[in-house]
C-alpha cells in the first residue's frame, strides 16, 4: 500500500512538471510569435516609408506652407535678334511732288517759260529697284547704306537757232537716275511676334537727273540739256513681317528731298529682307 501511494505521488509530480514545462514552452512560442509579428509590422512600415518618400520629392513642383511654385521656362524671342546683319532687296515706284504742267513747245517759244514740272526725273513717275545693307548693333537701332536706280521718262524740247532758221523738235527723254545714301533705322518688334514697324532717315546724293534750260543768245534761242547730280535727304517708315527668323517681307514709304525747286518725290518699296 505504501509502495502504491509512493508510486502514485511520483507520477503526479512528474505529470505536474510536464504540464508546467509544456505551458511554459507554449508561452515562449506565443511570445516569440507576437514579437515576430511586431517585427513584420515594423518592417512593412519602414519599407512603405522608403518607397513613398522619393516619390513625394520627385518632379519640378514644390509645396511649402501656403505657397505653391511651378518652374516655367522663359520665352525665347527668335524673330529679331539683338545683333544682326540685314540685306534688303526691293522694287520701287516713285511719283513726283510736282504735277506735270509743262508748257507746249509753242507756248515755251512764245513765253520763254517751260512751265511747272519735275526738274530732275523729268516726268511724273518712275520705277526701279534697289538694295540696302544694315547692321543692328542693338535690337531696336541700326545703321546702313542704301542704293537704288530708277528708269525715268520725260519729254525733251530741242530748240536751236541756226542762222535765220529756228529749228524745233520734241523727243522722249529716257534716262537712268541713281542714288546712294547712308541711313539710320529705328525698329520696334511687337513682343515676340513676327511684326516690326520701323522708321528711318538718311542722306546722300542723287545723280542722272535731266534739266532743260531755255537760253536766249545774240544768235537766237537755244535749249540746253543738263545732266545733274544733287544732294538729297530721305525719311520714311514701314513694316517688316518675318516669314522665317532669317527672311522677312518689307513694305514702306519714304519722302525724298532733292536739292533745288520742283525735285522732291515719294517712293513706295516692297521686297525681301535677309537677316543673318
Amino acid at each position: 500500500m505504501g509502495k502504491f501511494l509512493g508510486a502514485q505521488g511520483i507520477r503526479s509530480g512528474s505529470e505536474i512538471r510536464f504540464r508546467y514545462e509544456r505551458f511554459f514552452a507554449r508561452s515562449q512560442r506565443e511570445h516569440l510569435n507576437e514579437g515576430g509579428n511586431e517585427m513584420k509590422k515594423l518592417t512593412s512600415v519602414l519599407l512603405s516609408f522608403a518607397i513613398v518618400t522619393p516619390l513625394a520629392w520627385a518632379g519640378t513642383e514644390s509645396y511649402s506652407g501656403k505657397e505653391y511654385k511651378t518652374t516655367k521656362q522663359p520665352e525665347i524671342c527668335q524673330w529679331y535678334r539683338d545683333t544682326e546683319w540685314d540685306v534688303g532687296l526691293w522694287g520701287t515706284y516713285t511719283f513726283t511732288g510736282t504735277d506735270n504742267h509743262r508748257n507746249s513747245l509753242s507756248e515755251t517759244l512764245a513765253t520763254g517759260d517751260t512751265g511747272s514740272y519735275d526738274q530732275f526725273l523729268g516726268g511724273d513717275h518712275a520705277s526701279g529697284g534697289g538694295a540696302d545693307f544694315k547692321y543692328f548693333f542693338m535690337k531696336y537701332f541700326g545703321i546702313g547704306i542704301e542704293g537704288f536706280g530708277l528708269a525715268a521718262h520725260g519729254t525733251r524740247y530741242n530748240i536751236d537757232t541756226i542762222g535765220p532758221v529756228l529749228e524745233t523738235s520734241k523727243d522722249s527723254d529716257h534716262h537712268v537716275v541713281g542714288a546712294a545714301l547712308a541711313t539710320v533705322t529705328l525698329r520696334y518688334p511687337i513682343g515676340c511676334s513676327r511684326f516690326a514697324p520701323y522708321v528711318w532717315g538718311g542722306g546722300g546724293g542723287i545723280f542722272g537727273g535731266h534739266k532743260d534750260d531755255l537760253l536766249v543768245t545774240p544768235a537766237g534761242e537755244r535749249m540746253d540739256h543738263e545732266t545733274e547730280t544733287r544732294g538729297m535727304g530721305q525719311v520714311g517708315g514701314g513694316m517688316e513681317v518675318r516669314i522665317t527668323p532669317h527672311v522677312g517681307w518689307i513694305n514702306d514709304f519714304s519722302w525724298n528731298f532733292v536739292d533745288g525747286p520742283h525735285n522732291d518725290f515719294g517712293m513706295v518699296r516692297s521686297g525681301l529682307n535677309i537677316s543673318f
